[in-house]
């Protein structure tokens, strides 16, 4: 058996079959259900069995070449090798998709992965002041408008390690940060760093 990549990213769920020739339903995770039409293999992780006696390891992933992928309202249906009615399309009911980041066809100039914002430190800059780290982008999400960067806050302690900032239940601070060219100054994927003029206070 082929061993999964390294570099997997889960980008929807398997909702149900489609047809009656072996098509399935996907759900996608964002908007950017242009990538589950355009990867050529995708990997299925069947969901874990209920626990019985101690823990269960959840099930590896299995790849299936897609033999053909097509946008379906807000979901997408594919036809997958070695899936041939309707049956074993229904099996695969709950299945988690993912493809491998490598496997990504580029990205359109000043178009951005989700997955590569993930991680990345949002400052932000004031032309009287020096740029200010916000903190890390750690998840990215869709208003139905555009998408917009969840923040978790961090600041320098007093030896200057970054250390996560707190309100006064002792809750993480985050800040949402719309995702948008008007707030969105410069991305730096080599770098690691995304650069706005969004406030820190807002």
């Amino acid at each position: 058996m082929t061993c999964a990549p390294a570099d997997l990213v889960e980008l929807g769920r398997i909702t149900a079959a489609y047809g009656i020739k072996g098509w399935v339903k996907v759900q996608p995770h964002s908007a950017q259900a242009e990538v589950l039409r355009s990867t050529k293999e995708w990997w299925l992780a069947r969901p874990a069995p209920p626990l019985q006696s101690g823990k269960t390891a959840a099930p590896a992933p299995i790849a299936y070449p897609v033999v053909q992928a097509r946008a379906q309202g807000t979901t997408i249906v594919a036809q997958l090798q070695g899936v041939d009615d309707r049956d074993q399309a229904e099996s695969m009911r709950g299945c988690v998709v993912m493809a491998a980041r490598s496997a990504f066809s580029a990205a359109a100039e000043g178009e951005y992965y989700w997955v590569d914002l993930i991680g990345c430190d949002l400052y932000t800059t004031d032309q009287d002041a020096e740029p200010e780290l916000l903190g890390p982008v750690v998840e990215v999400l869709d208003n139905g408008a555009h998408a917009i960067l969840r923040v978790q806050r961090k600041a320098a302690d007093a030896s200057g390690a970054l250390q996560p900032m707190l309100d006064a239940k002792g809750r993480s601070l985050e800040l949402l940060v719309p995702f948008v060219q008007a707030h969105i100054q410069n991305v730096d994927l080599a770098a690691r760093r995304i650069d706005s003029d969004w406030p820190a206070d807002y």
